[in-house]
């Protein structure tokens, strides 16, 4: 291998591919930038210096305006959306940033970036190296030969891919590499608007090739050629030279090779900290400066340790002689450094003191100073993720920043359970503001002993998701981007995943302090800077009365848990695995032959190659057949095997997922099924739960429904009783938009579905049938969530044209559903966010964005969020409201469930008819609403039968 070796860098492919990569969990920095497609290209340049270690290098742009190719067709490239906002924004960042690493930018006017890759990948060659392009583009498998590679690097998972003269031949079904010109030239290129020859796609231009060689041998024989491809042949000769002149990448641009320039020695460090520094690039900036970091802390690793923890645990110090009394300012550094990835291990690089509390006189001494706080910070530390089973190892607290105290609980439950009730009236105490990261976690630990936890707290998760709901909510992110610091990593203790990983009670407690105590005063920090940001953002009422109630509620609701009928989960498994027999035999008898139903290759053989139920079948980026819901969906009507297809995949998900999981998931301590509400995750307001996940047990199919059956009372003395919020998304629609047909069909009980039926279709009220009543439905429900003629076919199975009329009927006979949509998004394009009833918000970055697709999303967003926010508020607030009176009542009955707009009870019979009466009056005044709120309650001696 040459000891030259030059990496050519295609700046645009691999700023688009990084924008995309992070478009559906974008990276937004402090100032509101999306940071996305700059990141993923520093990953990218950064992973080729640091694992390829090319001896020179140089980054190519394409610049603005026409090439010499627009010249000789006009519409090339024709067809692209506008270039995204983001994409536009990024593009002098990574320039800045190619500069700072000391990379030359390759630019040529009225030529692309392939053209000046090309040029010098060629002369480079030529000069002795061996060159990479690093691209994603295949018109780059034109140049490939001995010395010259094409490096793909990887992404969603597929690793990087070097592909050299053998891989092009094999990729292509070619026998020559330029004969890629050819193909590109026969085929097209519909992302460069190539047009080619109509009616070729790459195996038919595959197999010319290899009778004709070239486009110019193929025109010169289209006597051989037969019928329709005879005719497109002939009549678009001159559009298939032309195409092949497109695609073919110039390698003559009068650009110098100068190998100089081209040579990598190092990074300008002021530059890049201070790009990184505006970029917030924290992580990043750790990683490139870790080298000169990892130099000067090898001779502070060689010292003793001189950590508090470390020294506590030998009991040779007063711990509380040097403590901070509640006003004293801690000598902290104001300039933490950071320890590099192979260095996480260390929390000594920030001044800290973190105290082992291991004896009682410790444990009297630290809670008569948490006594006396205002605030005071506190985490449990367990051996398990799940809050109901875990064992508690110990507690840190930590009320002055920098200073943190770690209590280890013995492993015996009573003798732990003894230390923790110690810290009882302290943690207990509601004058105190108890402040800590997902605290239900904490509270559901310290109830099993004898704690209980329940007002005037901060949870740090819950404020950065009322500050910023569409991004992660973790303690390292948060400390990553408001404090300037990585907290260390739980596998530094107790290892990474699998049979040897340890627990944290195999951990010694002077170990564990360090981990514990820097958790603690993070989140404490954090605290202080989240705090203002919830003022000024005027989320803080909806904090306090509505996110942290809520989080003693959600605890309950978790350790009532709810029973489930096992027995009838195991007959029901058995009736789908019959009927999943019965239709794979149907499926194979369709298709004529057996084979893999779960594969998707095999699949699409026999759905578009055996039975060719599509003329264009679609493909993945693999090259397979697409054979998702989305493309079966459209093909029913073709041929029975889809609907079996359907089916099948219908009762295998729902066997898997909850037939045959559900029973896998009951406590061994008390038999009963306890889901884990998630209050942090949908941007909407809205709560998901998992193992199980409830909110997705279906309800649209009788075998989904009948899921149901299994959840049922804990004991004789109890019914399940459902109280679900009807039409809830319709009401608030209603009462936003003020249409006077809604308003008036709420306030008199009128059927809403009927009353829309009636006008959309303009027939009298008696004359609405069936049908016209499901159409209205579908179109009222996907009104608010921005449906366009296309999925509305879909939904309803009818033209598109036919539904583009219904929702042109629907907006006539509405106007003030469409006046108040176009409001909504006429006032987000101003703020960028739109709010709930109660100032819950949605920030819609892409409002006004110059990207169709993105801002039409923001703009769907921005119709629903506020409608589905307030629904989420409502119930939120319901649910506080009930637990209240539940145990203001001293209730027997519980709150097991909450799925949607729904609230699902252990009803105790002696208590039934009080809950009928009183359960749905706290959910109808839940808010105050300009249209009443109406709640259907069921009883039953299952969910289905009380739903």
């Amino acid at each position: 291998m040459s000891e030259k070796k030059l990496f050519l860098l295609d700046a645009m492919a691999l700023i688009y591919r990084a924008h995309f990569a992070f478009s559906k969990n974008p990276r937004i920095n402090s100032q509101g930038m999306s940071t996305g497609a700059v990141l993923g290209f520093a990953n990218s340049m950064l992973e080729i210096l640091h694992k390829q270690a090319p001896s020179h290098i140089g980054v190519a742009f394409d610049l603005s305006g026409p090439t010499f190719r627009n010249e000789m067709y006009p519409e090339y490239k024709g067809n692209r959306q506008e270039q995204p906002e983001d994409i536009t924004i990024a593009i002098p960042y990574v320039k800045r940033l190619v500069r700072a690493f000391n990379i030359p930018v390759l630019e040529m006017q009225n030529f692309e970036a392939d053209d000046v890759i090309g040029t010098l990948a060629k002369k480079g060659a030529r000069a002795g190296f061996e060159v990479y392009m690093m691209t994603p583009d295949k018109d780059y498998c034109q140049l490939v030969e001995e010395k010259i590679l094409l490096y793909k690097p990887s992404f969603m998972g597929n690793g990087v891919e070097v592909w050299g003269v053998e891989k092009v031949l094999e990729k292509w079904g070619i026998e020559r590499v330029d004969q890629v010109i050819d193909m590109l030239g026969l085929q097209g290129d519909a992302v460069d608007n190539i047009p080619g020859i109509p009616g070729i796609g790459p195996k038919t231009a595959s197999k010319l090739l290899g009778l004709y060689d070239t486009v110019e041998g193929l025109l010169e024989n289209t006597d051989k050629l037969k019928g329709k491809q005879k005719e497109k042949v002939i009549a678009n000769a001159e559009q298939g030279l032309l195409s092949k002149e497109l695609a073919r990448i110039d390698i003559n641009v009068p650009i110098e090779f100068e190998e100089d320039k081209l040579k990598y020695d190092s990074f300008d460090k002021e530059k890049v900290e201070t790009l990184f520094a505006e970029l917030e690039f924290r992580t990043l900036m750790k990683r490139v400066m870790g080298e000169t970091r990892t130099a000067e802390k090898a001779t502070a690793k060689a010292k003793p340790a001189t950590s508090k923890a470390g020294q506590a645990s030998t009991g040779q110090m007063d711990l509380f002689s040097s403590a901070p009394s509640p006003s004293a300012q801690p000598n902290v550094s104001a300039e933490p450094s950071f320890p590099t990835e192979q260095e996480k291990e260390t929390i000594d690089s920030t001044k800290h003191n973190y105290w082992l509390i291991d004896t009682p006189e410790k444990r009297k001494e630290l809670i008569h100073f948490l006594s006396i706080q205002d605030e005071f910070c506190f985490d449990t530390e367990t051996d398990s993720l799940d809050a109901l089973e875990a064992n508690l190892v110990g507690i840190a607290f930590s009320y002055v920043k920098g200073d943190a105290y770690y209590v280890p609980v013995p492993e015996d439950f009573e003798e732990a359970k003894q230390t923790a009730l110690e810290f009882k009236e302290v943690l207990e105490n509601e004058k105190i503001v108890r402040i800590g990261q997902n605290l239900k976690y904490d509270i559901l630990v310290l109830k099993k002993y004898g704690i209980e936890i329940k007002s005037n707290l901060f949870d740090t998760m819950l404020a950065h998701y009322l500050i910023e709901p569409d991004k992660r909510h973790n303690m390292n992110f948060l400390a990553e981007t408001y404090l300037n610091y990585t907290p260390v990593s739980i596998e530094s203790l107790i290892g990474k995943k699998g049979k040897k990983q340890k627990t944290m009670r195999d951990v010694a407690p002077s170990e564990i302090a360090e981990y514990a105590g820097e958790d603690a005063d993070i989140t404490l920090q954090l605290k202080e800077k989240l705090a203002p940001v919830l003022e000024n953002n005027l989320a803080e009422k909806l904090f306090r009365e509505v996110e942290i109630p809520l989080i003693h509620v959600l605890a309950s609701t978790e350790a009532n848990g709810v029973r489930i009928d096992v027995d009838f989960l195991k007959n029901y498994s058995g009736e789908l695995q019959i009927d999943l027999e019965k239709l794979e035999k149907d499926i194979y008898e369709h298709a004529g032959e057996e084979f893999t139903i779960n594969s998707p290759k095999q699949l699409g053989i026999i759905l578009f190659e055996k039975l060719k139920l599509s003329d264009k079948p679609k493909k993945t980026k693999s090259g397979q057949y697409a054979t998702g819901e989305e493309i079966l969906v459209t093909l029913f009507d073709k041929h029975e095997i889809v609907q079996n297809i359907l089916d099948y995949r219908q009762l295998q998900k729902l066997k898997s997922t909850y037939i045959d999981s559900l029973p896998e998931l009951i406590s061994p301590t008390d038999g009963l099924i306890h889901t884990s509400y998630n209050q942090a995750v949908a941007s909407t307001g809205r709560l998901s739960s998992s193992n199980p996940n409830l909110q997705n047990i279906p309800i649209r199919t009788a075998r989904g429904r009948e899921v149901r059956k299994a959840f049922v009372p804990r004991s004789e003395e109890f019914v399940l009783l459902a109280a679900d919020y009807s039409q809830i998304e319709l009401r608030i629609m209603a009462a936003f938009s003020k249409d006077e047909v809604m308003l008036d069909a709420f306030r008199n009980g009128k059927d809403i579905h009927k009353a829309t039926a009636a006008k959309i279709f303009k027939v009298p009220l008696e004359e609405v049938d069936g049908e016209m009543r499901r159409k209205a439905k579908t179109a009222n429900f996907g009104i608010i969530y921005g449906v366009s003629a296309f999925g509305l076919a879909q939904q309803l199975n009818i033209p598109r044209k036919e539904a583009g009329a219904l929702i042109d009927s629907y907006f006539e006979e509405f106007p003030s559903i469409k006046k108040y949509m176009d409001e909504v998004i006429n006032q987000a394009r101003e703020t960028e966010y739109v709010e709930t009833i109660l100032g819950r918000r949605r920030y819609l970055r892409d409002i006004n964005s110059r990207n169709y697709t993105m801002r039409g999303f923001a703009e769907r967003n921005a119709v629903n969020a506020p409608i589905q926010g307030s629904a989420a508020d409502m119930i939120k607030i319901a649910m506080i409201n009930i637990q209240k009176w539940m145990e203001d009542e001293n209730l027997k009955s519980k709150m097991i469930m909450q799925v949607h707009d729904e609230l699902v009870f252990d009803a105790h019979k002696s208590e039934l008819e009080l809950l009928k009466s009183k359960i749905p009056e706290l959910m109808s005044n839940a808010i105050e609403f300009p249209i009443p709120l109406e709640v259907e309650v069921g009883v039953g001696e299952n969910w289905l039968e009380a739903h």
